[in-house]
């Protein structure tokens, strides 16, 4: 089932970093501190996107990463997403918590 805007608005409140773009796409940009910790990150992002089969949209621009998730056979932003989403996050934090600071 499609979340309306308001669903997905007060699932993003909860949400740490995406962003609702063009009314279709929930989107994140991830920053690392050096580009093999964004290609570990994307590694592990397909493991889990294995998991879920819902595939993010994926760019990389050296130390930046960004996901953006829609479900399209649905035709919006579901569940499904706001699940992958809080996955990756939590991915995030794990990965930067092992960072020296």
């Amino acid at each position: 089932m499609v979340y309306t805007l308001e669903e997905v608005e007060a699932h993003l409140a909860k949400l740490e970093g995406w962003e609702l773009e063009e009314g279709r796409w929930i989107v994140r940009k991830f920053i690392f501190s050096n580009f093999m910790k964004g290609i570990s990150f994307v590694d592990e992002v397909a493991a889990i996107s294995e998991a879920f089969d819902h595939h993010p949209f994926i760019s990389i621009d050296y130390k930046n990463v960004t996901l953006r998730l829609t479900s399209w056979d649905d035709g919006g932003i579901t569940a499904l997403d706001i699940k992958e989403a809080h996955q990756f996050n939590e991915l995030f934090e794990k990965m930067r918590s092992g960072e020296k600071r």
